[in-house]
C-alpha cells in the first residue's frame, strides 16, 4: 500500500537530513571555533566559565576540536532527546519547543491561506488558458505567469507595502494590513500571503493549463462529447478531474515550499513566525533552534507527500499503485 511505503520513507529520511545537518554545524563549530566562546562578547571568560558555557550549549564535547569528526557520539544522544521530545534550549536560555509553539502556528496559517490562493489563482487561470490553448486567453495568462516568477517576492512584498499604505479607513483598513495584529491571526494574514500565493501560482497555472489541453484532445474526452455531454460536464468530470494528479503533487510540493520559503515574507512584514525565528537562528549560529526547525519542516513535507500520495487514487482510481 501507498501510505505503508511513505510512512517506512519517513525514519530514513528524517534521520539523514538531520545527520546531515548535524554533520554541518559540527563542521562549522570545528572550523570557526566553539560558539561558547562568543557568548562572552569582548569579555575574557575564565576555564571554568567557558566550559560551563560550553557544556550548556552541548559544545563541550572534545570532538567539535577535530576537523572532520562527524561527532557520532554527540549525534547519538541528541536523537534520543528528540525522541524524547526534549529539543533543549537556545542561546538565550529560552526552550526551544516553546519558541517553536509559538512560532509555528503563525507560519502554518501563513502558508495554508498562501495554498489556497496558490490554488484559486493557479487553477482559475490555468483552466482558461487550457480552454482556449494558442488563442488571447491562453497568451494573457501564459505571460502572467511568467511575470510572476521573474518577479522576486520581496519586490511584489515592497510593492503590497506600498499599496496597503494607501488602504481606506474603516474596519478592513484597520485589520487587513501589512503588520502582523495577533487579535486578527487571519485577517492580518491576507496581504503576505496573497504576495507568497501568487508568486507560487505560477507553476500550478502552467501545469493546469498543460495537462487540461492535453485532456481535452484525449480519445475519452471525445466519447463524452459524441456522447451528448455537455462541455461544463465534459471540462469539470472528465478533463479536469483527470489532469488534477500532477496539479495535487504540485500543491503538496508548494505547501512544504511554503513553509520553508516564508523566510523573506516574514521578514518583510514583520511576521513572527518560522521564518523569523530561523534566520535569527542562523545568524546567532544558533543549532537547537536550527535542528527544530529543520525537523519540523522535513516532517510537513513527510505528511503532505503521504496526503497526496493517498489522494492520488480519490482523483483517479485507475491509477495503479501496486
Amino acid at each position: 500500500m501507498p501510505g505503508i511505503r511513505r510512512l517506512a520513507q519517513f525514519a530514513p529520511t528524517l534521520l539523514g537530513t538531520l545527520f546531515l545537518l548535524h554533520y554541518l554545524m559540527a563542521l562549522g563549530i570545528q572550523l570557526n571555533g566553539n560558539p561558547a566562546r562568543a557568548m562572552f562578547g569582548d569579555r575574557a571568560p575564565t576555564p571554568e566559565q567557558l566550559a560551563a558555557m560550553a557544556d550548556r550549549l552541548g559544545t563541550a564535547d572534545p570532538c567539535f576540536t577535530r576537523p572532520g569528526d562527524p561527532c557520532l557520539g554527540v549525534f547519538g544522544r541528541r536523537l534520543l532527546r528528540l525522541a524524547a521530545g526534549d529539543f533543549g534550549t537556545d542561546f538565550r536560555g529560552r526552550d526551544v519547543l516553546a519558541a517553536l509553539a509559538d512560532a509555528a502556528p503563525v507560519t502554518l496559517r501563513l502558508a495554508l491561506l498562501a495554498l489556497v490562493i496558490n490554488a484559486a489563482v493557479g487553477l482559475g487561470t490555468g483552466v482558461l488558458a487550457g480552454l482556449y490553448p494558442g488563442r488571447g486567453p491562453d497568451y494573457l495568462v501564459r505571460g502572467g505567469a511568467a511575470l510572476a516568477i521573474a518577479v522576486p517576492p520581496f519586490v511584489l512584498a515592497a510593492l503590497a507595502q506600498l499599496g496597503a499604505s494607501a488602504w481606506p479607513p474603516g474596519f478592513l483598513g484597520d485589520v487587513v494590513t501589512v503588520a502582523f495584529r495577533p487579535e486578527h491571526p487571519w485577517l492580518s494574514m491576507v496581504i503576505p500571503a496573497t504576495v507568497l500565493g501568487v508568486t507560487s501560482a505560477a507553476v500550478t497555472t502552467r501545469i493546469t493549463r498543460d495537462r487540461l489541453a492535453e485532456s481535452l484532445h484525449s480519445d475519452y474526452v471525445k466519447t463524452a462529447v459524441a456522447k451528448g455531454l455537455g462541455r461544463p460536464r465534459v471540462v469539470g468530470i472528465h478533463a479536469l478531474r483527470n489532469s488534477l494528479i500532477p496539479v495535487v503533487t504540485n500543491l503538496g510540493f508548494e505547501f512544504g515550499a511554503l513553509m520553508s520559503g516564508a523566510v523573506v515574507v516574514e521578514g518583510v512584514f514583520n511576521i513572527p513566525g518560522v521564518g523569523r525565528l530561523i534566520f535569527t537562528a542562523v545568524t546567532d549560529g544558533d543549532a537547537p533552534v536550527v535542528i527544530a526547525v529543520v525537523t519540523l519542516v522535513v516532517m510537513v513535507y513527510l505528511v503532505v507527500d503521504l496526503a497526496v500520495d493517498l489522494l492520488y487514487p480519490v482523483l483517479d482510481p485507475r491509477t495503479d499503485h501496486a
